[in-house]
């Protein structure tokens, strides 16, 4: 599967759904954005089971405000509406690889039992930096 291009009008929803998603928040003007593309690109053609997103910052402001984009390039990985991983920063694809490997060997339903547990729900991504 390649990327697909997300903004305001669609990141909600495509996070938020069953699966995992994984999100790129990159620019056009970023060496390590460019730099990590190629890599981003491959690990969406080798795991097509995963939902693969690019968010131009440039172009989306608004939204890279309200996720709390400080530093580009800046990963974001989501399970079955939940937030399980933000870091900035470029990865080498065997990171990349591990980090797909870790999100699928995770026990969704212990997170959301946790995740209620402390009084929080799942499938909110109002407020994409909790």
């Amino acid at each position: 599967m390649a990327t697909i291009e997300l903004g305001a009008a669609n990141f909600g929803d495509t996070v938020v759904n069953e699966g995992i998603t994984i999100v790129d928040f990159w620019a056009g003007w970023c060496g390590p954005c460019m730099q990590f593309a190629p890599v981003y690109e491959a690990a969406s053609e080798k795991h097509t089971d995963i939902r693969f997103g690019k968010v131009d910052t440039e172009a989306e402001t608004q939204l890279a405000g309200e996720a709390g984009i400080t530093s580009i390039p800046t990963l974001m990985v989501f399970r079955d509406g939940v937030l399980l991983f933000n870091q900035a920063g470029a990865l080498p694809a065997p990171a990349l690889e591990e980090l797909i490997q870790a999100v699928r060997d995770l026990d969704m339903d212990e997170i959301k039992k946790e995740i209620e547990s402390m009084g929080g729900e799942f499938g909110d991504v109002s407020d994409p930096q909790a």
